[in-house]
């Protein structure tokens, strides 16, 4: 429900001063049911003002295109150094790692991550890619019947990943699991959250003794943390951080826009025709999917100083915002017709699925890597994409799916 307040203070663990005009609402985006059809939720949000307040969780929300982008270059204003979570219990928790941190301590930590994920240290790794792709998808080719989301999301950058890491190879099976409880935990302390708990605990036990033994292979991703290590380039505390920051974000987001292309292209047969007639349209079928069914729904930030958005809503210093990615990437003032799935929209670049500025996605490379490899193979091999009723996970922060009955046919 969305209404205006009277000029108040609304109780929380913040004094946050509303006027008349400062839209506030009851929804809940965390309930099962929003979880799996947030849009109609989303689009209340950004027809109600540039900030709503969200009363359940204290925290503003920014839905609109305009006020994200800023926010995401106003590094200043907005930080992410006490947490990107709801969660102030977790935030502590998780504070200090690439996405959880404020310049210098920022620049310094992306600068030894990023520099295994530049275009030019990801062609060396290119035609490996492409391989594995074409291994992938002629099998299924040939089974012509799966289920999608584990036999083709997961299955991919789960065998990809830990192979550029140097991951220990028994190690592999907890993968999704731990970084499903990663993201759930940038939630409320809801029962997704609390549940991911002892998962949590694990992998933060795991990475601490990995860090000690440096059982990774040599010539990896992350025998190269090490040696910037060792280097001096950045303490051996962050080491633990370093290796999760490489592990989280590269799984659960990329199965996520995996499964939704098999999902998108299986719903929307002219679109896959579109891109099997012109294969040259895969980066911005890509970037379509992830504009369509956005991987990760937003990130909060901690508002460091008082701020006014257009329209006169005053954010108070000390105050959360959650940036709704999800809702920007339908934001009706930037993409026409955003409830359309169109393969050749024209400024489908201008979507902020792996955020922007500098937080904007470390690995987002490696993701387009994976899904235009993926995307090729298929447009090559596969006339129409045939999927059953899908089944959408219920998750705090991934939009995706649980399950997808697929058949390919050739």
């Amino acid at each position: 429900m969305m209404h205006s307040v009277p000029n108040s203070v609304i109780p929380g663990r913040l004094d946050v001063t509303v006027t008349t005009e400062t839209p506030t609402s009851d929804l809940d985006l965390y309930s099962d049911e929003s979880v799996i059809a947030p849009y109609d939720n989303y689009r209340q949000l950004r027809e109600s003002g540039p900030a709503v307040w969200l009363s359940r969780y204290q925290v503003w929300a920014l839905a609109r295109h305009a006020e994200i982008y800023a926010a995401l270059h106003d590094h200043e204003t907005f930080s992410s150094g006490s947490g990107v979570g709801l969660s102030e219990e977790l935030n502590k928790v998780m504070a200090g790692g690439t996405i959880a941190s404020d310049p210098p301590e920022h620049d310094q930590i992306r600068r030894v991550i990023g520099r295994q994920l530049t275009p030019k240290a990801l062609r060396h790794h290119q035609e490996h890619v492409r391989h594995r792709a074409a291994v992938l998808v002629h099998e299924l080719v040939e089974r012509r019947s799966f289920d999608a989301v584990p036999e083709f999301a997961q299955r991919f950058p789960v065998s990809l990943v830990p192979d550029l890491l140097g991951w220990p190879e028994d190690e592999t099976g907890k993968l999704l699991e731990w970084a499903g409880a990663g993201f759930n935990a940038l939630g409320p302390m809801n029962e997704r959250t609390m549940a991911g708990f002892p998962v949590l605990k694990g992998l933060w036990e795991f990475l601490d003794q990995l860090a000690v033994s440096r059982n990774l292979r040599a010539d990896t991703w992350g025998a190269n943390l090490v040696a910037a290590v060792d280097a001096g380039e950045v303490p051996a505390a962050k080491l633990p951080v370093l290796l999760g920051d490489f592990l989280v974000p590269s799984l659960d987001t990329t199965v996520s826009a995996l499964a939704s292309a098999i999902w998108l292209f299986g719903t929307h047969p002219e679109q896959w025709q579109r891109v099997r007639a012109d294969p040259s349209l895969i980066p911005a079928a890509f970037n379509e999917i992830v504009r369509y069914e956005t991987p990760a729904r937003g990130f909060c930030r901690l508002v460091t100083r008082d701020h006014e958005l257009p329209g006169g809503v005053r954010l108070t210093a000390g105050s959360r915002v959650f940036l709704l990615f999800a809702s920007a990437n339908r934001d009706e003032r930037v993409f026409p017709e955003p409830d359309t799935f169109d393969v050749t929209r024209p400024n489908v670049a201008m979507h902020l699925a792996f955020g922007h500025g500098i937080h904007g996605c470390v690995g987002q490379g490696l993701a387009r890597m994976e899904a235009h490899a993926l995307l090729a193979e298929l447009a090559a091999r596969v006339e129409h994409i045939e999927v059953g009723p899908p089944v959408w996970r219920r998750h705090n922060t991934i939009r995706g799916l649980a399950e997808l009955p697929t058949t390919l046919h050739s």
